[in-house]
């Protein structure tokens, strides 16, 4: 038994009701529903929150809703910690062998990354699987800037080394983890050498902190082929 969990809590400071915010005519936590919907492989679909308005929304949408205690609602709670809360308060949780963790504020997620990540996690017997994709420049050429606008340079061993020569890097697309619900029950760290990455396009990915990030994620959303809206939703 497959189960998703998607933390939205109503407190956003810098977006303001972030996970119900208005993203091209819907609330952007519907389009996480309605991914790990089309996905197919759930038998439910949890939204853990500490806000009547997202609840709403997120039952309008097809989820079922568990409010969380304040304590896990706070601006310092930690995700693991929110997530292992609601699969503990799950009936069945002896049945559920696979969790799903994903944010509520991912349009360019789809269902498709979703189903391949679950094949990685049963075909690698890996305790995680999370969407990852690679660093648009090489990562060992990185510097800092200093408040006079001076240039740091990390690692100037790599300055002149050829970029087909460099190991590629990759980030997490902060979109979802598949996860054994053992290992989410248990806390253990997901950016481990138990861990496998299912890595999409770069410009599938693009995480939501500021308005800054809304917009950008609006635009590529707008460049979105139907296709992978279709399968999005």
């Amino acid at each position: 038994m497959n189960i998703a969990i998607i933390p939205a809590r109503g407190g956003s400071k810098r977006i303001p009701h972030k996970n119900i915010k208005p993203f091209w005519g819907q609330p952007i936590i519907a389009y996480t529903i309605k991914t790990a919907i089309a996905a197919g492989c759930f038998e439910r679909i949890v939204v853990t929150t500490d806000d009547d308005d997202i609840a709403s929304v997120a039952r309008e949408y097809g989820a079922d809703v568990l409010m969380r205690p304040p304590e896990l609602a706070t601006d310092m709670a930690a995700t693991m910690p929110v997530v292992a809360h609601a699969l503990a308060q799950q009936p069945d949780i002896g049945q559920i062998e696979n969790t799903c963790l994903m944010y509520a504020t991912a349009p360019l997620m789809c269902a498709n990354d979703i189903c391949q990540a679950l094949d990685i996690l049963q075909e690698q017997h890996a305790e995680y699987v999370f969407a990852a994709t690679a660093y648009p420049s090489p990562i060992q050429r990185a510097f800092s800037v200093d408040d006079k606008h001076g240039v740091n340079i990390f690692q100037p061993e790599y300055l002149h080394t050829r970029s087909q020569d460099l190991i590629p890097a990759y980030h997490d697309a902060a979109q979802f983890y598949w996860g054994k619900s053992q290992a989410f029950l248990a806390q253990k760290p997901v950016f481990a050498p138990h861990s496998h990455a299912k890595i999409i396009d770069r410009w599938r990915v693009q995480d939501i902190d500021d308005m800054d990030d809304w917009d950008l994620a609006e635009r590529l959303y707008s460049l979105t082929p139907d296709s992978i809206k279709t399968d999005a939703l």
